[in-house]
């Protein structure tokens, strides 16, 4: 039985059962920095990551406040002044 491959078009989408057959294949694609997409019956259910990858999506974010507090900027005064021009007047 011959079976043809979605991912010839898209080489990162693998059906579930060729992912399996060819894990060592998947894997060592998302290890170069493409991410594999697996589908079930058509339709995208997983997708592996390189590990590095994985990490980045995963990694404690930096609370705004802590963001701020880190900023190269805390300590500088800034002189913000507000306009007080009111806009152009309007002719009701």
């Amino acid at each position: 039985m011959s079976t043809t491959r979605k991912n010839e078009l898209h080489a990162d989408e693998w059906q579930l059962q060729e992912a399996k057959n060819r894990l060592s294949r998947v894997v060592e694609e998302a290890r170069r920095g493409k991410p594999q997409t697996i589908t079930l019956r058509g339709t995208p259910a997983a997708v592996v990551l390189s590990f590095e990858q994985y990490q980045e999506l995963t990694r404690p974010r930096l609370p705004l406040s802590e963001f701020f507090k880190s900023s190269p900027l805390r300590g500088v005064e800034l002189e913000l002044e507000r306009s007080r021009d009111t806009g152009r007047e309007v002719e009701l």
